[in-house]
């Protein structure tokens, strides 16, 4: 079993930025492709960006293409998301999420472990 443990969520004004961070334990080496997904309020989990093993393909909901960018350091078992030009819209629980090994390569999902959530508030 893997864990991930998110943080880096906080309060910030719209327009500013926010680097959110993943620390992946346990089996992290059984993992295969990694994602940020959100929920809003009253809404439904999306995967927002997602990041294939080889870190060569990459996926971005359409709602946040060119302004999140999502990374991993393989060595520090760590995944990161940079969000910049932040809306009030993008208000949500963000969470991090991986695929199991020898599972569908869909990066869109579904995806088998998850984090527990960071809570990321944009201010208008």
């Amino acid at each position: 079993q893997a864990q991930l443990v998110e943080s880096g969520g906080g309060v910030v004004q719209a327009g500013g930025s926010l680097r959110l961070s993943c620390t992946i334990s346990g089996s992290a080496d059984r993992i295969s492709a990694v994602a940020w997904a959100r929920q809003a309020p009253g809404g439904e989990r999306e995967i927002v960006a997602a990041l294939s093993r080889s870190g060569i393909n990459t996926y971005y909901a359409d709602s946040v293409k060119g302004r999140f960018t999502i990374s991993r350091d393989v060595a520090k078992n760590t995944l990161h998301l940079q969000m910049n030009s932040l809306k009030p819209d993008d208000t949500a629980l963000y969470y991090c999420a991986a695929k199991r090994l020898f599972t569908n390569s869909d990066l869109r999902g579904p995806y088998y472990y998850w984090g527990q959530g960071t809570q990321v508030t944009v201010s208008s």
